[in-house]
Formats: structure tokens, C-alpha cells, sequence
């Protein structure tokens, strides 16, 4: 299992999609804050989900996760997936990708390449181990993001 690329740039300026769910019910987000690295002797990915962002369900919810990302054409999709919720509608036919459901996740046949993740790991972030600047610019009206951490399972591209 090999994956190339710069890590410290992935996140931050590929964006990704996290998506969490069954075939039957599942729902994705973009995500820009996020890492790759290796935890307990495992490769691992970790991203980053506000609780009132209806992704946040889902991978309470759900044992496996995938981070999927994608040709810069698609950056318009992933911005729309980044900006509507999945409680409103169906916003993945809206940006136009088409589902692709694996054995314990969900993808999309667009990506380019596809992080499947077993959860092993997730915490809330806590404010007050936080630099006072930080939660003034992000967290003054909103819970701080849940950190999800998963064990890289395989590798689709």
C-alpha cells in the first residue's frame, strides 16, 4: 500500500471529501483540515468535523470512513459539497458525482484516489488546551470539531 504525494499540502490544497455511511444511507463533506501519518504502528489518516455538521452522524455511526480525493475539475463539486448539507437534499447528484459503494464504505467514482479508514480513534477537541486566538477565530459560536482517526485499510485509485 503506497501512496505518493506531498502530505503536508493533500489536505490544504487538494481538499478531500470525508464520507461516512452505508449503500443505503451515507453522507460526505469536504474536508481542508486533515493529515496522514502513522499512529500505533498503523498507517493512518485523520480529519477534522464540526458536531453540527451532518457528516458528524454518520461517522459517530459508522465503524469505517473514507477520504477521497480529486482531479482539480472537480474542485467546484467539492466546494458545494463543502458549503450545503445532506439534510437539505441530495447534494451529492447536485454537484454530480456518482456514488461508489465498496465493501464497509462509500466513495465516489471520480476521485482520484480513496482513503478507506477503520475508525480506531476520535475525540472531541477541547478549547481550553487551545490557544486563546484559536478559539476566538474558530470556535466563538460553534463546539470545536470531533478529531477522527482511522487506520488506512486499503488504497482505491
Amino acid at each position: 500500500m503506497e501512496l505518493k504525494t506531498d502530505i503536508f499540502s493533500l489536505f490544504n490544497n487538494e481538499w478531500a471529501l470525508v464520507t461516512a455511511g452505508t449503500a443505503e444511507r451515507f453522507n460526505t463533506m469536504t474536508v481542508s483540515w486533515g493529515g496522514a501519518g502513522t499512529l500505533w504502528g498503523k498507517s493512518v489518516v485523520t480529519v477534522y468535523v464540526k458536531p453540527v455538521r451532518y457528516t458528524h452522524e454518520f461517522l459517530e455511526e459508522n465503524g469505517f470512513f473514507t477520504v477521497s480525493f480529486y482531479p482539480e475539475k472537480y474542485r467546484k463539486a467539492l466546494l458545494l459539497l463543502g458549503s450545503e448539507s445532506g439534510r437539505d437534499g441530495n447534494k451529492v447528484a447536485k454537484a454530480g458525482l456518482t456514488p461508489r459503494f465498496l465493501e464497509n464504505a462509500v466513495t465516489f467514482a471520480e476521485a482520484h484516489t480513496t482513503l478507506v479508514c477503520k475508525k480506531i480513534y476520535r475525540q472531541d477537541l477541547d478549547p481550553a488546551a487551545m490557544p486563546e486566538n484559536v478559539v476566538n477565530a474558530f470556535y466563538k459560536t460553534e463546539a470545536p470539531h470531533t478529531m477522527y482517526i482511522g487506520e488506512v485499510v486499503e488504497i482505491v485509485r
